[in-house]
């Protein structure tokens, strides 16, 4: 079912199926709710919320930088709206900085976080540089930005097998406004390094990567998951990280192996 709520001066939307308890889907940079339809398929007993982020989707723009605290308050807004007080909160890339900042304001709501294709650290000095250069290329060309950059998700030997479903993400992508990437990139790229949280977590903290992600490299994410007392790793070869479309099995596998030893 597909519902909105009020946040700020506009709308959020998500989706609700199943019922029991709850898992929360965060989608990563230039991509929507639609990603998660895979994992509907999850047990019965878990309720499965997905959310389109600020600025994604069908969800309003709120400025013109959306931090990683003003997307968790998003989520929260989401959760409030339903009655929610605990949640498993999946975060792919992007969605999972947006976790970590939703675990570090309301960490009485958490029961579990799950690190899909994504990291607790902030960007260094080269990384904002090259979002500040991002930003300037969507003021420049929207359209061509999201072209070259949605293909470099993937590992090198998956672009031409996924050549199809890329050019489709290509054409979704593509329907945001200027103005709804640029306050995304704005985000990312001042974000705090959350690695602390990891530390101190009383939750299960999985981590699902790929071998051969380009954006994040696997050594700095093992070396991540081992911050957490009660973590786990999962290294899914041959896959980038667009893992769920990559590694659709394992991904969805592993996902579900989490969730399921979360909520027995």
């Amino acid at each position: 079912m597909t519902k909105y709520v009020d946040f700020k001066q506009g709308k959020i939307r998500y989706t609700d199926s199943g019922k029991g308890r709850v898992v929360v889907f965060l989608h990563g940079f230039l991509e929507s709710l639609e990603m998660w339809r895979l994992y509907q398929n999850l047990p019965n007993y878990i309720r499965k919320i997905c959310i389109d982020l600020p600025g994604h989707g069908k969800s309003d723009n709120f400025g013109y930088v959306h931090s990683m605290e003003l997307m968790a308050e998003g989520v929260r807004a989401v959760l409030k709206n339903e009655g929610i007080r605990k949640v498993v909160v999946v975060g792919h890339s992007m969605g999972g900085y947006v976790g970590l900042a939703f675990a570090e304001i309301y960490p009485d709501m958490m029961k579990g976080l799950v690190m899909y294709f994504s990291s607790a650290a902030a960007d260094d000095k080269e990384k904002k540089k090259n979002r500040n250069r991002a930003i300037k290329l969507v003021e420049k060309n929207k359209n061509s930005f999201v072209s070259a950059s949605i293909p470099l998700l993937f590992a090198n030997h998956n672009r031409s097998k996924y050549r199809k479903t890329i050019t489709h993400l290509v054409h979704n992508a593509q329907k945001m406004g200027v103005q709804n990437i640029i306050a995304a990139l704005g985000g990312m790229r001042d974000r705090y390094d959350r690695e602390i949280i990891l530390k101190f977590a009383p939750y299960p903290i999985g981590y699902i990567i790929g071998d051969l992600d380009p954006i994040l490299p696997k050594e700095v994410l093992i070396q991540q998951s081992k911050l957490a007392e009660n973590g786990s790793l999962t290294i899914l070869k041959k896959t980038g990280h667009m893992g769920f479309i990559e590694n659709k099995k394992e991904t969805y596998a592993a996902l579900k192996k989490f969730v399921c030893s979360v909520y027995t």
